[in-house]
């Protein structure tokens, strides 16, 4: 497992300070399908994750539960997902993306590559090089995270995984 650098402490202020930075200017880098945060999290989610219930659901979005039940029921109205019986447990739910959310993300997705090559075409090799390292290792950290919430014994960030 590879480690700072002896001399050299990882900054994790900093490090957390520029994520946030970045996260601010990335998510904003689509202009198509303009919608609430909300909206693009719970549409990102089950197309990263694959259809899950609402409660796992509320595991992964920032807003309260009767809150996301009010959103999952718009997006469903609009056409983005779909609810179907939850072939586990009866009483629940799946929540699922339909095609059209599919495009919505697929559209959101292009758009963002589409500018961030702008933004990476400004840099010079050596950069783009480091960014590409720098995109394996954030890869990294988010499959700890998802390791970290399947075991019951950690106490990491909860990153529910794609169940299909």
């Amino acid at each position: 497992m590879a480690r700072t650098p002896p001399g050299r402490a990882l900054d994790v202020d900093r490090l957390t300070t520029v994520i946030e930075d970045f996260n601010t200017v990335f998510i904003r880098l689509a202009s198509v399908q303009r919608s609430s945060f909300s909206t693009l999290s719970v549409l990102h989610s089950l197309s990263r994750r694959g259809p899950m219930r609402l409660s796992d659901l509320l595991a992964t979005e920032q807003i309260k539960q009767p809150a996301l039940t009010s959103l999952v029921s718009k997006l469903e109205a609009a056409g983005l997902v779909s609810r179907r019986p939850d072939p586990t447990d009866g009483r629940a739910a799946l929540v699922s993306l339909t095609s059209a959310g599919e495009t919505v993300v697929r559209a959101r997705h292009a758009e963002r590559a589409r500018m961030l090559a702008k933004l990476t075409d400004r840099l010079d090799d050596r950069d783009r090089a480091v960014l590409q390292d720098a995109g394996d290792v954030l890869s990294r950290l988010v499959a700890l995270a998802h390791d970290a919430s399947a075991d019951p014994r950690s106490s990491g960030p909860h990153v529910p995984r794609r169940t299909t």
